[in-house]
């Protein structure tokens, strides 16, 4: 299952990015926001309207929080001129207050003991601020650090190899290297979503951010069918 999830959330970041990139430039950015904020909470109702894993649930959950992420951060830097430093820094303490007001009430992190609204309200909260975060730390390296969105796709590849290795080799916690990861995921997708889909002037390969919102999105969607078809990511009862 672990394949399975990291491939869904990489893909749901990209989506996360290009879907927001297209929606702000088609339609008027405050009501692109709007929208983006509107399916969000659907996608969350209908996330907190069971008390079981549902698949489809789950990952429309994740990939508004991508949208509307994307969105959050964006809106500092292009709404209000924020640089993508003081974004970046501005995000990852909000994600530091997040996991530490979690911690403070249920002495633990792990998404495995998420069982009670309550962690579900600090799981969600983290992982909007995660995406948020990401999306202003892939936007820093790209265009502040003058990296490109290929480099600092490459970048943050790099960077999500040290979880996954302190994890598999050296014993890293597995709550840290979790939510390690997870950050580090955001900015390797939107990376190279924005590659993808921005013009050769700008370093992509002109995809457009509709064509590659529309295939990642599918790609998504080809996951959850199988694995609701599967029930791969469904732990077997304990007996």
């Amino acid at each position: 299952m672990t394949a399975y999830f990291w491939i869904a959330k990489g893909l749901s970041t990209g989506m996360g990015e290009s879907t927001s990139d297209f929606l702000v430039h088609k339609l008027v950015p405050e009501l692109a926001v709007v929208l983006g904020g509107i399916g969000l909470v659907i996608a969350l109702v209908l996330q907190f309207g069971v008390r079981r894993y549902v698949a489809w649930r789950y990952w429309l959950a994740v990939a508004m929080v991508g949208v509307f992420g994307t969105m959050a951060a964006d809106a500092l830097h292009v709404g209000l001129g924020v640089p993508y430093i003081a974004s970046t820094v501005f995000y990852a303490i909000v994600l530091a207050v997040v996991f530490r007001a979690w911690y403070a009430s249920e002495r633990t992190l792990s998404i495995h003991s998420i069982f009670t609204p309550r962690r579900e309200l600090f799981y969600w909260a983290t992982v909007l601020a995660t995406f948020a975060l990401g999306t202003a730390a892939g936007d820093l390296t790209a265009v502040t650090f003058g990296l490109g969105y290929f480099a600092s796709g490459l970048l943050f590849a790099g960077v999500i190899a040290i979880p996954a290795l302190g994890y598999w080799r050296f014993g890293m916690n597995s709550i840290l290297a979790f939510w390690f990861a997870y950050v580090a995921t955001r900015p390797l997708g939107a990376s190279l979503a924005d590659w993808l889909a921005v013009t050769h002037r700008r370093g992509g390969l002109a995809l457009g951010t509709g064509s590659v919102s529309l295939a990642l999105a599918a790609l998504i969607a080809a996951i959850v069918a199988y694995l609701t078809a599967t029930r791969r990511d469904v732990p077997a009862p304990q007996l």
